[in-house]
């Protein structure tokens, strides 16, 4: 009993000990100074900017940063950022980057975030060519035209641009967060010089019409054109030709003819039908 009872007062003291050295340790570990990050300042948005605002000092700010963490395009100084707009929409607190933002000469509003090379061209539109409102700004379309064929009096129906990008829907520039349908008078699309020449010559010739797209569906297709012609034919086989009976003339019965037989003395004369 003795010696049992020694062995486990032993055991609890090698317990403790351990126990008491692991406690130190984590309170070294917890008083131990840690290493100071260096920080920097960096520019972001003071508060939610739509595509188009141009930038100040009462919109924008600068908040710490990792120094060793940098955000490529990131700003570190305000003045750098001033009557700068942004091309897409920003949220409060967001960095301020150079991707996100326009030229210095681009001005701002709508201007600004028209890329280099293209051009914005608003077309008018009604419920129908609108696609119920739901061509909003962001939304990818094809545009359709529809007019006569020189020559031939019939029309024709071709896709003059794929994959077009919606600028604005009226004087909207962003899209409703909930996808609300949009009725308005006139959309902007983003097109290169060609495309307008395009565009403004189907509008005023033609009549024209959107085709709403995913906008992850960037595939060209390139549809063949639609003639009236064959729309409304094709397909439609031509009634046959009602066939009349004609009445069939009567056959003409030929006179019998006659043969005298002579038989000896005897003289006979038999008829014969005609065949």
């Amino acid at each position: 009993m003795n010696s049992s009872r020694l062995l486990g007062v032993v055991v609890a003291i090698v317990l403790g000990i351990f126990a008491s050295v692991f406690v130190y340790r984590q309170f070294q570990q917890a008083s131990a100074p840690k290493p100071t990050v260096a920080m920097q300042r960096i520019v972001v948005a003071a508060e939610p900017l739509k595509l188009g605002t141009r930038l100040d000092s009462s919109n924008v700010r600068t908040i710490p940063w990792p120094q060793g963490q940098p955000v490529a395009g990131m700003f570190t100084r305000v003045d750098d950022v001033v009557n700068r707009a942004v091309i897409t929409s920003v949220a409060e607190n967001e960095p301020i980057l150079d991707s996100k933002l326009a030229s210095l000469q681009s001005g701002a509003g709508l201007a600004a975030t028209i890329p280099e090379g293209m051009r914005a061209m608003s077309v008018a539109v009604n419920d129908v060519v609108g696609v119920a409102g739901f061509v909003t700004p962001g939304t990818m379309v094809d545009v359709l035209v529809t007019g006569t064929l020189s020559g031939s009096g019939g029309n024709i129906t071709r896709t003059i641009l794929e994959n077009v990008r919606v600028l604005a829907a009226g004087q909207k520039v962003e899209q409703d967060r909930e996808g609300k349908p949009q009725t308005v008078p006139v959309i902007t699309l983003l097109v290169t010089p060609d495309d307008a020449a395009k565009l403004a010559m189907a509008s005023t010739e033609g009549k024209i019409q959107l085709s709403l797209r995913n906008t992850i569906d960037t595939k060209s297709t390139n549809p063949p054109a639609v003639l009236q012609t064959s729309l409304f034919s094709s397909g439609v086989s031509a009634p046959a030709p009602i066939k009349h009976a004609t009445a069939k003339a009567a056959p003409t019965i030929q006179a019998p003819f006659t043969v005298e037989v002579i038989v000896g003395n005897k003289r006979e004369t038999k008829s014969f039908q005609n065949p």
